[in-house]
């Protein structure tokens, strides 16, 4: 039940949140804090950790019978690359606790039970092998996220929830569709009834409409990426919602569209992905310059943060449909540094908000003055974004190019001037927010970094050093299976 009970923690935890208001305001923080402490129990207690490059290729799995006559199955497996997703999930869950401990003031038993059901649907999307299970926990997370944006979102959350709502289940019907037509046409060319992963794994389709299966889940998977041209729901629900929100957002919910990118389309459809490839390039070329570009001109800080989301993404795209190792494993150094920097980014304008009022850059600077603490930090986190070396976000960067020019070196070069309009934005943020003339006046209750946040924070920039320094554990975690997933190819 280890695999369950990383499920089942979150879930009671919320509902015991929720209920918890009605007899103190302060409990459902606290009861949220004690239900992620108890969600890393059984990481800790029940994996026997060996060197990383002797893992086996499942380190833990659990399957029991849920719908025989459907052949479907609750059915959780745990390998490298979702063990690495769901200690991000916690990690971010924490400092998504951090950033809402104060902020959040209303109706604050649902809002810490929408919290930790978003958590517990994500990773109940790292953990599923059934297909059935995983669309259902595709479902899950999108519901309470809605409801974190609606209820304490800003000025437009109504419109920008309802905007998430639309795409996000746009794309869930795509891959509910795409799911059951992968299901009977394996029916069909097997006799076996079955949404679990690893049998349809053993048997790929063969008939012309793989292709168009293929690109059903494709498509799904990037709406959440998202990539270009899905991307527009994705400014507007950060803008508008709390910086809880905005954390688990960036860091968590997007990843799932790169983890079903990895997991499904590449292996279940070798030969309809070597024929999405170009396609899909032309996506994340275009999306990296052009978020790129549209962060630039942006005076809304917290928008500007968003864009820059999109043209990051664009970079996992790009090493998904690259076909080798050294880009996959690029994608996924860039799902985890970018799941912490971009977090830590949304977190300092959540602040840079609650102290000031505002996120217009037009009457920010010279919060260095001011704040210097705060000034500080959020200067490491925007040069992480440009991609400075040292730094995981470099890795991850320079693992994709590595890997995306040895098979496509066109669409790689046209991916790198990313890179150049990520100083550019990057650089924007610091001299407007940190540095210039001093515009905002000072006020005497303007506080500097509390210890909870320089804490938060703090911990955020040494994990994006180590892995900047030391990537290499990170890569052994998931060698084994992206070179499965290779094979699958030749």
């Amino acid at each position: 039940m280890t695999l369950f009970s990383l499920l089942f923690i979150p879930l009671i935890g919320g509902m015991l949140a929720w209920y918890s208001e009605r007899l103190d305001p302060t409990w459902p923080r606290k009861i949220a804090l004690a239900s992620l402490l108890l969600s890393w129990l059984p990481l800790l207690a029940f994996f026997p950790f060996v060197e990383v490059n002797a893992l086996p290729l499942w380190l833990v799995e659990v399957n029991y019978q849920w719908i025989p006559r459907l052949g479907i199955q609750a059915h959780l497996a745990m390998d490298g690359m979702s063990l690495l997703l769901i200690v991000l999930t916690l990690l971010m869950g924490l400092v998504a606790l951090s950033s809402a401990w104060h902020e959040i003031k209303q109706r604050v038993g649902f809002f810490y039970f929408n919290l930790l059901w978003t958590l517990a649907g994500v990773m109940g999307v790292f953990l599923a092998m059934d297909l059935f299970l995983f669309f259902v926990f595709w479902e899950v997370m999108l519901v309470p996220m809605y409801f974190l944006i609606a209820i304490w979102g800003y000025e437009q959350k109504q419109y920008a929830a309802y905007k998430f709502f639309l795409f996000t289940q746009a794309g869930g019907l795509l891959l509910l569709l795409s799911i059951a037509a992968l299901v009977l046409l394996h029916y069909q060319q097997t006799g076996i009834l079955t949404f679990n992963y690893k049998i349809l794994l053993q048997s790929p389709i063969q008939s012309e409409l793989s292709y168009w299966i293929a690109l059903g889940f494709t498509l799904a998977f990037i709406v959440k990426l998202p990539a270009f041209p899905f991307h527009s729901w994705l400014p507007d629900a950060h803008t508008q919602a709390p910086t809880p929100a905005s954390v688990i957002l960036a860091a968590v919910l997007l990843k799932t569209g790169g983890y079903g990118l990895i997991r499904f389309v590449l292996p279940l459809f070798p030969q309809a992905s070597v024929e999405l490839a170009p396609l899909m390039l032309t996506l994340a070329g275009v999306g990296v310059i052009y978020g790129a570009m549209l962060a630039f001109v942006q005076t809304d800080l917290k928008r500007l943060v968003a864009y820059s989301s999109v043209s990051h993404m664009g970079f996992v795209l790009l090493g998904c449909f690259a076909f080798n190792m050294y880009a996959l494993q690029g994608a996924m150094m860039q799902m985890l540094a970018h799941g912490i920097s971009t977090s830590a980014l949304f977190m300092l304008v959540g602040m840079i908000q609650h102290r000031f009022h505002t996120r217009d850059l037009n009457q920010l600077g010279g919060i260095w003055q001011l704040l210097p603490k705060l000034s500080a930090i959020g200067l490491f986190f925007a040069v992480a974004s440009l991609g400075m070396p040292g730094l995981g976000n470099f890795v991850a960067e320079f693992l994709v190019l590595l890997g995306g020019f040895q098979k496509y070196p066109y669409f790689t070069l046209a991916a790198t001037f990313g890179l150049i309009l990520a100083a550019v934005y990057s650089l924007l943020i610091i001299y407007r927010t940190f540095f210039g003339p001093l515009t905002t006046a000072p006020t005497p209750s303007v506080q500097d970094l509390n210890a909870r946040e320089a804490t938060t924070l703090f911990a955020m920039s040494v994990l994006l050093i180590m892995m900047g320094l030391h990537p290499q554990p990170l890569l052994d975690m998931v060698q084994a299976q992206f070179a499965q997933t290779i094979g699958s190819w030749s």
